[in-house]
């Protein structure tokens, strides 16, 4: 067995090793977790365990209750650093991985470009619709899911237009080509917070989007999952897909937010 290699004692500092340790110590797991369990899970002792929580107490990167011991949001600076380098399509590549893996199903990240989504970062387990999509690609906003959610994000002075250069081609009955139907589908979704579709960019093809805003709360792009009606019934998307869409847009937003891209 591979002999592990020593840390340059003139390099490395223990006691802010274990500190990181520490910090480590804490997942979705166990959010919280007692003096004893801190100093089980690093490896050290009782003793060290305190002084080392004490200190991120003291430092603000932990929270200490009745309960135990919890991080705290300013751990979340820590990596704000790593963040502001990264792009956005490098930021949610991630999460779309994550819930594609999750879901069994494929899932994008789209921006919109005047009616036209584009897509910026997609994972798919199976092909589901002939269409390319690739990085780059596009669709027509009216007809996805994707493209209502970013569509619903504008304001009305934006929206009114912007429905007014949609394309009238239909791509799958019964895609709502109507202006007015198509506006009253928008405030739908601007009421839910997603939206759903089922046929209408290709025949079998579903899916739900749901917005990622900025800090400020605007839309800046529109994530989905998407599959095959056969196995995604509508009460599936909604119960079972749309939670964990949800969970994952909150964390891109939060990324985002740490990014600086607001």
């Amino acid at each position: 067995m591979k002999e592990e290699k020593r840390p340059d004692p003139e390099l490395y500092v223990d006691a802010f090793a274990r500190g990181l340790a520490v910090i480590r110590a804490f997942d979705a797991a166990k959010p919280v977790r007692s003096l004893a369990e801190v100093a089980e899970a690093v490896g050290i002792s009782r003793a060290s365990a305190r002084r080392l929580l004490g200190t991120l107490v003291h430092l603000g990167y932990v929270q200490a209750d009745v309960r135990g011991y919890r991080l705290s949001p300013k751990v979340m600076q820590l990596g704000y650093a790593y963040l502001s380098g990264l792009s956005f399509s490098e930021i949610v590549e991630h999460y779309v991985v994550d819930l594609a893996e999750k879901t069994n199903e494929s899932c994008s990240v789209c921006v919109l470009d005047d009616v036209e989504v584009v897509y910026t970062a997609r994972a798919s387990t199976r092909k589901i619709i002939s269409v390319n999509l690739a990085i780059g690609a596009r669709l027509p906003a009216w007809a996805t899911a994707t493209g209502r959610v970013l569509l619903a994000g504008l304001d009305d002075a934006q929206l009114g237009p912007a429905l007014a250069r949609c394309a009238q081609a239909e791509h799958a009955h019964p895609t709502r080509t109507d202006h007015a139907r198509l506006a009253a589908t928008i405030m739908e979704v601007r009421a839910n917070g997603y939206a759903y579709t089922a046929g209408e960019l290709e025949l079998g093809l579903t899916a739900i989007a749901v917005p990622v805003v900025d800090r400020h709360g605007r839309t800046v792009a529109a994530m989905n999952v998407a599959g095959h009606v056969q196995a995604n019934s509508r009460e599936h998307m909604l119960n079972d897909n749309l939670p964990l869409l949800r969970q994952a847009a909150q964390e891109i937003n939060a990324a985002l937010a740490a990014r600086g891209m607001a």
